[in-house]
């Protein structure tokens, strides 16, 4: 049995974030299994990557309705202070100063969407807006086994 552990949720606002890593675009089934996959790729090559914020953190990125294959996928990758000399197999996201509901998901990945639904009925009974044409957030602080990820979700509001 697997167990899920998901605490407070909050209303948290980022500063920008620039992130350097890894696109995933797959069937919609299929991110489960490759996200995880991105996420060692980063892992393995983060001396690579210059001006880290964190290396004890990933990020992933993400809209929940794209208009564009541009916004199509899933980023995986690591907050940086400034992009430079960027390895030519990676990506570059600026996610811009926004307003999030956030909730924190320790447990197996598959379950991730559970406590998104619980944050959308946050959401809701707390009159907020979900903005779903914007970049949401995922920081990840375990992320090596798929059973046991420690996440927080940042669903981005108005």
């Amino acid at each position: 049995m697997s167990e899920i552990t998901m605490q407070n949720m909050t209303i948290k606002e980022l500063d920008e974030l620039k992130l350097v890593g890894f696109r995933v675009l797959c069937a919609g089934d299929q991110y489960v299994i490759e996200i995880p996959k991105a996420s060692i790729r980063v892992s393995k090559r983060m001396s690579e990557i210059k001006h880290v914020v964190n290396p004890l953190q990933q990020l992933g990125a993400f809209f929940v309705e794209n208009e564009t294959a541009e916004e199509d996928g899933y980023w995986v990758g690591v907050e940086v202070k400034a992009f430079e000399d960027i390895p030519a197999d990676m990506v570059t996201i600026t996610v811009p100063p926004q307003r999030y509901a956030v909730a924190r998901h320790s447990g197996p990945n598959y379950k991730i969407m559970d406590t998104y639904d619980l944050l959308h009925k946050w959401i809701e009974k707390n009159n907020y807006t979900r903005l779903k044409h914007t970049w949401h957030i995922e920081r990840f602080y375990n992320w090596k086994e798929t059973e046991k990820v420690d996440v927080e979700l940042f669903d981005t509001i108005k």
